[in-house]
Parts: structure tokens; sequence; C-alpha cells
């Protein structure tokens, strides 16, 4: 058999940089929230919004109301609805890294690299399905609308998270257990489970374990 390889050593991002002040912002009164504070508000708000009605669905306007807000307040912390999807997306991007390298980490010493390619599977569930879920689906479906030089920030940051399954993949390919080419591999099993984002009901009759396990006998034949 062959030796089970050791989790890849997978880093989590930088948070972002907080985006400039605009100047000449209307002065607070003091019936304003103290606006210093708001900012992970903001972002909370601005994500379930982008997600449910979509990044031109949505005025700043919604998102300072959804925040608790005034309307001229998102600017702020933002120069334009634009730099505060480029930070969803970021910080998205940034905890699905970190949820992952965690993931890793908490595998017993010498997992195998199906026992590898669960915990992987696992955590890209929690983040599309979870308390954080919010972020992702964003990124999935309003990648077009950032500009180009944020998406290549960003995809620096994807292509690391991407990365970590390719050794995990490989092994089970030379094992015999994934028949596919495992760089095709991995764009299929991606793909799949980014689409969940679109069915999947968490009253429904399957939990994210039991939805793991499902995927896992759909990639590899392991019976759940």
């Amino acid at each position: 058999m062959t030796k089970p390889q050791a989790s890849p050593p997978c880093t989590a991002a930088t948070p972002p940089t907080p985006s400039p002040r605009r100047r000449g912002r209307p002065p607070k009164s003091q019936a304003d929230p103290d606006e210093g504070n708001r900012r992970r508000p903001l972002i909370e708000a601005a994500a379930r919004l982008f997600r449910a009605k979509g990044f031109e669905g949505t005025s700043t306007r919604d998102i300072a109301a959804a925040a608790g807000m005034r309307s001229g307040s998102p600017f702020y912390h933002f120069d334009s609805k634009n730099a505060l999807l480029y930070v969803v997306v970021q910080e998205g991007m940034a905890f699905a890294a970190q949820s992952q390298k965690d993931a890793l980490a908490r595998l017993p010493e010498g997992a195998s690299p199906r026992e590898q390619l669960r915990s992987l599977v696992r955590q890209h569930f929690e983040v599309l399905h979870g308390p954080h879920a919010d972020f992702i689906p964003v990124m999935l479906y309003e990648w077009r609308s950032l500009s180009s030089a944020q998406r290549q920030d960003i995809a620096a940051t994807k292509d690391a998270y991407e990365a970590c399954w390719a050794p995990v993949l490989e092994a089970l390919h030379r094992q015999g257990a994934l028949k596919a080419d495992p760089a095709t591999a991995r764009l299929f099993i991606l793909g799949a489970l980014n689409w969940s984002v679109q069915w999947f009901n968490p009253r429904g009759v399957h939990s994210l374990d039991a939805l793991t396990d499902q995927a896992l006998a759909l990639f590899l034949g392991d019976v759940p």
C-alpha cells in the first residue's frame, strides 16, 4: 500500500487591509451608532444581501439599513460598493483557507489519503453551508463584478486553497482508489461541492456529515 502522505502545508490568507476612508463624509449625529465599530456588521450585511439579491440588485442603502446604519454610512469604511464586495470575497477566502488549515491540522498523524479527502470535503461543506455561508457563494456568483486586479489578488488565495487537494488526490490515484486524472478530478470535485449551494437544504434529510459520506461514495465508491 502506498504510504499515506502528510497533510499539505496550507497557510492562512492575510486579512484584508482596511480601505481608506472617504473624505467629506457627513458628520455623525447623536442618534448614529458608533460607526467606527460597525465595519464587521456592515461586511456581514453586505455578504447576506449580495448572496440573496446579487451585487447589482443590492444598493448601499440596502446594506446600510441591514446593518442598522444611515444610508451614507458605508462610505465611512469603503469608497464604493465594489470595494465592499472585494472585502467580502477577501474575507470569505481568508476564512476558507484558515478553516482548511485547521481541519487538516486536526487529523491524526499518518492519516490516510482517504481520511484526508474526507476532512477536506467536510470542511468545504462547512464553508459553504455553515455559520459563514454567505461569503464563498458571493465569490462564486459575483466573480465577474470584481475588477481584473481584484480577481488577480483573490486568485492567489483561491489557488493556494485548491492546491491543498492535489497531493491527497494524487495519493488516492496511486492507490487506485481514484480512477480519474487527479488534476481533472479536483476540478470536478470542487465544482460538484460548490454547486450544492444551489440545492442543499440544511433542514432536509442530510446533515453535512451525511452529505460528506455521499460525496465520498460518489468520488471514491465508498459505501456510506
